[in-house]
């Protein structure tokens, strides 16, 4: 946001040098960036986060200027002189589309002079970064840095028809902008239409076809409220930021709306002449209530560690526009106020039944009059006392909703330099989460192993999408606001986005690229909102075995109650002959396989790769993260080799079950070696699995003779399970 230093003096006095008030605005959250001199003025550069809007403009920076100086607030009274002829014979409006467009109004001002600015208002323009054109609509951008409400201008005798429709684009439509390019509108999007087409799009940008020219004579104002998600979606989706656009994708004031109207059509009288129609029409749904806050006294001190008296806090948040509510012997409070002709000021009267508190009324009291300007907000509001304060924050700031938001208001403006660095502030520990728990002792698993964790985006194009959805067979949700270029779905597994990241790796020619990533995935559900589900996936450069081992190391780490299981698996991209599901209670939870080679070309990949994905919330739910210790057996292991001929289809996993199961408590790992084939001694369909199995006694050293006893227990057990023989 650029602040033309002059420009500010107009709403409050500049007596410090601009260092300082550089300074005390960086400390009050407004970062200061950079000032340079633009023709005699100062164009500060200052850092406006997005949930401050309302210092988009100069009204709002001069607001925080005179409460961090105790300065007086000067405002524009926004009065313009009205003519007689009512403007509801002149134009009219209609509001086809509530959820884009909260709120419409329109003045019309007739006879103007369209010209050059005077030099005073084309000088700040200047210096905030703005090209003067007219002084029609300088004085609309003008407004727009002045309060921060966009407002657009039309040149009536160029609309058709004296009807202004807020509308969706029609299928086909297209407009060509102030920018005079030409653009394709899309049924989503908010348009400003006459009788036949568009002539602006909605809080982002006016048309061409009635933009205000020298001819202009007769102008219509708008001034309007857009939902944000619309105008930041149709911004990127045409490609298309402006001013405009800036602020109303941040929300703007919502009472501001009608000030800025008659701020614009204030000057234009004063600049360009006219007359102004009587009336505003206002179409659509007013300002909504706001809600009161309250603030304890005594959480400034336990939050801030520091004392702030009651009458330092209420000077504070007064200044800032809040109102504070009072409870008065007899009288319930309620909001009420009285609109002030100063922008963005609500006035409190102390008379009983004119400000905040008021007799309650009883029940033959009259309805209040819809048009007078009191408005009453009949639910009740925590009074002030002794140990709390109650205040209803301004319109113009939605981002204080809570007790904390007021908390960190006091702390900002009373200073954070008065919080000393020793202050004691009271904590309490922090606890890790089940699934945190479960997640640290995964990438302790796995670095040990030798894999780096890998960070990748979430969306990705629609080739990497298709090349794999192990998941769900349903399309992948689409976004309307790609992170890159062509990325605009969100994955269905984590897998091809670590083949992307290998190939980068491997085209840089590093060595090793061993890699993991813990994230989600997105799986469309219809109507229903996406299932996120979070995976672990590995990309390796090792064999299928040593990533399979890697799977079920996480697994033994967890402990879960549930035993893991594995059967064939017939996944794209993965080899068949190399590949498994994982199983837990009959569901799959993960797989595990060996790239092929035309998924390796669709990948572009040089080496072979391996990869797994595995579905975490099972194992964070069946986890066992209770520690526990044992010792290290003093005895040493005894090992004995394996070569067992089995049929082709008999899998390795069902044979090493099979072992576990026989050798009990002595078994202590079984490994699998090799895989043998030779059609001519072993003969057609048969296999030899060679495998060694790790025995130990905790009682003591174990004998040959039991060893080759639980050796021959597992034989016999193999041959009657799977027909297996002993190869000598």
């Amino acid at each position: 946001m650029l602040v033309s230093w002059n420009w500010l003096k107009q709403y409050v006095h500049l007596d410090m040098p601009h260092a300082e008030l550089e300074r005390r605005l960086m400390m009050a959250g407004l970062n200061h960036e950079s000032t340079e001199e633009v023709g005699g003025d100062l164009a500060i550069d200052l850092e406006v986060t997005s949930n401050r809007p309302d210092c988009l403009g100069h009204i709002g920076i001069a607001r925080e200027v005179a409460v961090l100086f105790g300065r007086e607030l000067k405002l524009p009274a926004a009065q313009p002189r009205e003519g007689k002829t009512p403007v509801e014979k002149l134009v009219k409006v209609r509001i086809d589309c509530l959820d884009l467009c909260y709120r419409y109004t329109a003045r019309v001002i007739r006879g103007v002079k369209v010209g050059p600015s005077p030099s005073w208002m084309v000088r700040r323009l200047q210096t905030v970064g703005l090209t003067p054109i007219n002084n029609v609509v300088d004085i609309s951008n003008y407004v727009l840095m002045e309060c921060g409400q966009p407002l657009h201008t039309f040149d009536m005798a160029r609309l058709k028809g004296p009807e202004i429709v807020v509308r969706r684009p029609r299928k086909g439509e297209k407009i060509e902008a102030i920018d005079h390019k030409t653009y394709e509108l899309e049924p989503d999007m908010c348009v400003i239409a006459d009788a036949a087409d568009p002539v602006a799009i909605g809080g982002v940008m006016g048309g061409a076809t009635t933009e205000i020219g020298p001819a202009t004579k007769d102008v219509l104002v708008e001034s309007a409220e857009f939902n944000p998600m619309s105008i930041r979606a149709t911004a990127r989706r045409l490609n298309l930021h402006s001013d405009s656009s800036y602020r109303f994708e941040r929300r703007i004031d919502p009472e501001g709306v009608e000030w800025a109207s008659r701020r614009c059509c204030e000057l234009i009288l004063d600049l360009a002449g006219g007359d102004l129609a009587a009336g505003v029409l206002d179409v659509g749904n007013q300002p909504p209530a706001r809600e009161p806050v309250v603030l304890r006294l005594s959480q400034l001190r336990r939050i801030l560690g520091i004392d702030v008296p009651a009458e330092r806090v209420r000077e504070i948040l007064v200044a800032l526009g809040n109102e504070e509510r009072v409870q008065g012997s007899g009288f319930r409070v309620q909001e009420c106020g009285v609109r002030s002709t100063e922008y963005g000021v609500r006035r409190q009267r102390e008379a009983p039944g004119r400000c905040g508190i008021s007799p309650a009324p009883s029940p033959q009291s009259p309805a209040p009059n819809s048009q007078s300007e009191i408005i009453n907000h009949k639910s009740e509001i925590p009074p002030t006392s002794e140990s709390s304060l109650c205040f209803i924050p301004p319109s113009w700031r939605r981002d204080l909703t809570r007790e904390i938001d007021l908390i960190e208001e006091v702390a900002r403006i009373h200073g954070y330099e008065q919080i000393p660095e020793d202050v004691g502030v009271p904590m309490v520990p922090s606890a890790r989460s089940r699934e945190d728990r479960v997640l640290a002792k995964i990438r302790h698993v796995l670095t040990a192993a030798g894999f780096d964790e890998a960070v990748t985006i979430s969306l990705v194009d629609e080739a990497t999408s298709a090349a794999l959805s192990p998941w769900t067979d349903a399309e992948p949700l689409q976004t309307l606001m790609p992170v890159l270029r062509g990325a605009d779905r969100l994955r269905r597994s984590l897998v091809p986005s670590l083949l992307g990241v290998r190939r980068t790796n491997e085209a840089l020619a590093n060595p090793e690229i061993e890699l993991f990533e813990i994230a989600k995935v997105y799986l469309s559900r219809g109507k229903k909102l996406p299932a996120e589900e979070l995976m672990l996936a590995v990309s390796s450069g090792r064999d299928y075995a040593t990533v399979r081992g890697a799977i079920e190391a996480i697994v033994a780490t967890l402990r879960p109650a549930a035993t893991l299981e594995t059967d064939a698996a017939r996944i794209g991209l993965l080899d068949s002959g190399q590949a498994c599901r994982f199983l837990v209670d009959g569901q799959m939870i993960g797989f595990a396989g060996r790239i092929t080679t035309d998924g390796m070309k669709q990948f572009d990949l040089r080496g072979p790769t391996t990869v797994a994905e595995l579905k975490l919330a099972p194992l964070v739910q069946a986890a066992n993260l209770v520690p526990r210790h044992a010792p290290l057996p003093p005895y040493p292991a005894v090992t004995r080799d394996l070569n067992l001929v089995v049929d082709e289809a008999v899998r390795w996993a069902d044979v090493a079950a099979t072992v576990r199961e026989n050798c009990g408590q002595y078994c202590e790992g079984v490994e699998y070696r090799d895989t043998y084939r030779d059609p001519q001694r072993l003969g057609t369909e048969k296999k030899s699995l060679l495998l060694t199995i790790a025995l130990r006694s905790g009682e003591g050293t174990m004998t040959s003779q039991q060893a080759d006893a639980i050796r021959d227990q597992i034989v016999t057990a193999c041959g009657k399970k799977h027909g297996a023989e002993l190869r000598a």
